[in-house]
């Protein structure tokens, strides 16, 4: 026989077995006589015999597939947060077939089609409409339609009016830590530094920075936020803008620490010492926060464990277990160079 024209059916014939008995050699999903087993195995490697994943998939309508919809590949903190989820997804059994959207709707629309016909038994949604203040109803609910179908898991986002299963960091805690260590150091002065008016995550933390600058009892001015994206481009510009204004900050809470690093570089490049004349911090705790000297002051959103505690959460649902909606993870403050 010619190698690619062998199927079970002429591995059952030459073992003289029923079908359903190869599909249980090959699936284990029922006991065979250890003999017959035997048998079969030795005519499977006798002819190298590889399953079709497809054929086999139709047959028990499991693909062992989880999409991954996740903004911004160049961004260390969306890879971090994939590796957590994938090493747990390998534990389970699941293979995770990734889709980099670049926070375009159009291409989440696209891959969410591409990975329902491929028949994918779940899905994982990063960044995005689950990340806009103002999600069109229409992109809303082609998420929700799909949730019929197949478990979905957020992390890091929502859609407003619709109870999705979600996994996220409190941003809000952790740009409240962040401030406050900024205050206890002296600080009276704090600027913010990146973001887009349009995401919630960039919302969330000027409330968090705005009501820990309060509660202190000290005073916040619209001239000390400059918001842009979320790249170092934005953070040494704003930052360029920062030093022409006659009053400027003396410290800075920055949206991630791609902004925070462009803001250092920009700082220094104009002969500031971080932290001695600016202290700078950031968010995320990606593996360039401690690369960097001085060494990012920056909050840890656990991004390993939120991939891994997002996948988990998935496997559950595939196998229509019961799972609380939001599942929320605790951040952590990692004081190092720029702020001390």
């Amino acid at each position: 026989m010619l190698l690619e024209s062998i199927t079970v059916y002429d591995i059952a014939r030459e073992a003289n077995v029923s079908v359903a008995t190869v599909s249980r050699v090959l699936n284990d999903t029922a006991p065979v006589r250890t003999s017959t087993r035997q048998k079969i195995m030795a005519i499977i490697e006798k002819h190298n015999f590889q399953p079709n994943v497809l054929a086999r998939s139709l047959v028990n309508k499991k693909t062992g597939m989880i999409g991954v919809l996740f903004p911004d590949s160049s961004n260390m903190f969306f890879p971090e947060v994939f590796g957590g989820a994938e090493r747990a997804a390998q534990k389970l059994g699941y293979t995770l077939f990734l889709c980099n959207t670049f926070s375009d709707c159009s291409r989440e629309s696209e891959y969410l089609n591409s990975l329902c016909e491929r028949q994918v038994e779940g899905l994982l949604f990063m960044g995005g409409r689950i990340n806009s203040r103002h999600c069109p109803d229409a992109l809303v609910q082609e998420v929700v339609h799909i949730q019929k179908k197949i478990p979905i898991v957020l992390i890091n986002g929502s859609l407003p009016g619709h109870p999705c299963h979600r996994v996220k960091t409190d941003e809000y805690l952790g740009t409240q830590l962040v401030m406050q260590h900024l205050i206890d150091r002296g600080h009276r002065c704090i600027g913010f530094i990146g973001g887009t008016a349009e995401t919630t995550t960039t919302v969330e933390k000027l409330q968090a920075y705005k009501r820990t600058l309060l509660a202190n009892s000290l005073s916040y001015r619209q001239d000390w936020v400059r918001l842009g994206d979320f790249s170092m481009a934005c953070g040494r510009k704003q930052m360029d803008q920062f030093m022409m204004m006659p009053e400027r900050p003396t410290a800075f809470l920055c949206i991630n620490d791609y902004v925070a690093i462009g803001a250092m570089k920009a700082a220094i490049s104009r002969g500031l010492r971080i932290p001695e004349d600016i202290a700078i911090a950031g968010f995320d705790d990606t593996q360039l926060a401690s690369a960097m000297n001085p060494e990012l002051t920056t909050v840890s959103q656990h991004s390993e464990q939120l991939g891994r505690q997002a996948m988990l959460i998935l496997s559950k649902l595939i196998q229509k277990e019961k799972v609380k909606k939001l599942t929320i993870l605790e951040p952590t403050l990692l004081i190092r160079q720029s702020t001390q």
